[in-house]
């Protein structure tokens, strides 16, 4: 029983979703530089793929939401957690700078591999409903905490 609860911890992810609405504070300015790690673009590649195996259109990139979720990594890494803290900020500021319509996201920890977190993330029903989700848009950032060495994942996507 103890090595099941320290597998659930030592592999985590969740997702979360909400319908924008823009709020009244000033807007952001647009990230339109963001650097790509391997992991990153595997898993875009990888998310697209599956998409399209199931009928799906793929999703567009957009380094303004990769931002996003660096950002949340970073503070996950610092804080020492795996959640969704601040999701509807995240969410309001893609919907404020880019007018996004809809966002969802799916976070992990501790997988090795792309191939690994989006496995994991298909066999859960609330990551798969946003992996094959009504999006048109998305971004993603894989970041590796120096102290552990474990990968943090932050996907969000977006309608635009």
């Amino acid at each position: 029983m103890l090595f099941i609860a320290i597998l659930i911890a030592m592999n985590s992810c969740s997702a979360d979703t909400a319908e924008g609405s823009v709020d009244n504070n000033p807007i952001e300015a647009l990230v339109t530089n963001y650097s790509y790690n391997d992991s990153e673009l595997s898993i875009i590649k990888l998310i697209n793929e599956y998409r399209v195996s199931v009928g799906l259109n793929t999703l567009e990139r957009v380094n303004h939401i990769s931002s996003k979720c660096e950002e949340h990594n970073v503070y996950m890494i610092e804080n020492n957690v795996v959640d969704h803290n601040d999701f509807v900020k995240r969410s309001e500021n893609i919907t404020s700078v880019l007018g996004a319509k809809k966002v969802g996201e799916n976070v992990a920890y501790n997988y090795k591999t792309p191939e690994a977190a989006l496995r994991a993330w298909l066999e859960s029903p609330g990551h798969k409903a946003n992996i094959e989700g009504d999006y048109t848009h998305f971004g993603i950032a894989v970041t590796t905490d120096a102290a552990t060495g474990k990968k943090y994942y932050t996907n969000i996507f977006a309608k635009l």
